[in-house]
């Protein structure tokens, strides 16, 4: 076991899955902390559809599957907010047709491109084999904008989180950061798709957040602490996905409902 654990950091791709983990999630934990608190935590879920397809279309027309995604899902994630303000559509609703509509684009697709199914599969499950170099720039300066973001602006994203009315009356510019929270959603999710996979990045920004309310610490303390977690489970959810050859994404997402049911019951018992 313990020969397996070094053995891990000797090769190349090992590196890149842990720097870009490490990388994802931290922003997932901040990202997702802001989400869940405003009630707005699936739209990872519904983005997490939307990539699926934007996947296929990259795969079909054999492009760089990411880079046709990225584009697609920030524009699907900003649509599902001007729906939600402007056209009477609630947010879980918005999500479900966007979500919807590109999962059954997708699979018919694939169904279509049937040499690509095999391809498409590591995306939908995530794999360390798959995360390259580009992963690493991309995930690097993502995170740093938005960590730089959220420092910047901690206190207008506050009074957004727990009420935007007041927020909207007090001259927080409530639309703008709305907007850049469905941006950031939206990229968040495809520089995850090739760690954690289409079918499991919503809860990989949902479970870090909802662990740390356990606690109970405030809207800081619970950022730590959410961060904290999230970068400990994808350490050790990597960490075991080399060790016993299982899906990277499923091994961090497993981990992370083992914590959440010890934080529940120290929640449950103590608080």
């Amino acid at each position: 076991m313990i020969d397996l654990i070094f053995e891990a950091f000797q090769f190349a791709f090992m590196i890149r899955a842990f720097v870009v983990g490490m990388l994802i999630a931290i922003s997932a934990a901040t990202l997702g902390t802001f989400l869940v608190l405003k009630r707005f935590s699936m739209i990872g879920h519904g983005l997490a559809h939307v990539a699926f397809g934007a996947v296929a279309i990259g795969l079909l027309t054999q492009q760089q599957p990411l880079l046709v995604a990225l584009p697609i899902v920030v524009l699907v994630s900003v649509a599902i907010l001007k729906l939600n303000e402007t056209a009477n559509v609630h947010a879980d609703a918005a999500i479900g047709l966007a979500a919807t509509f590109a999962m059954a684009f997708g699979t018919i697709l694939a169904s279509v491109g049937g040499g690509f199914r095999v391809e498409l599969n590591t995306y939908l499950f995530g794999s360390i084999l798959t995360v390259q170099s580009l992963d690493v720039i991309l995930a690097a300066v993502f995170t740093l904008v938005l960590v730089l973001g959220v420092v910047l602006y901690y206190h207008d994203l506050f009074a957004l989180t727990y009420d935007e009315n007041y927020a909207r009356v007090s001259g927080v510019k409530t639309q703008r950061l709305n907007t850049a929270l469905a941006i950031f959603s939206g990229i968040l999710v495809v520089l995850g798709i090739r760690l954690v996979g289409t079918v499991l990045i919503s809860s990989f920004i949902i479970f870090p957040a909802v662990i740390a309310m356990q606690f109970g610490r405030g809207f800081k303390g619970t950022l730590i602490i959410a961060v904290l977690t999230s970068l400990v489970t994808v350490f050790l959810g990597l960490l075991g996905s080399y060790v016993y050859d299982t899906p990277s994404g499923s091994t961090i997402v497993v981990l992370n409902g083992v914590v959440f049911m010890f934080a529940y019951v120290y929640h449950k018992f103590t608080i």
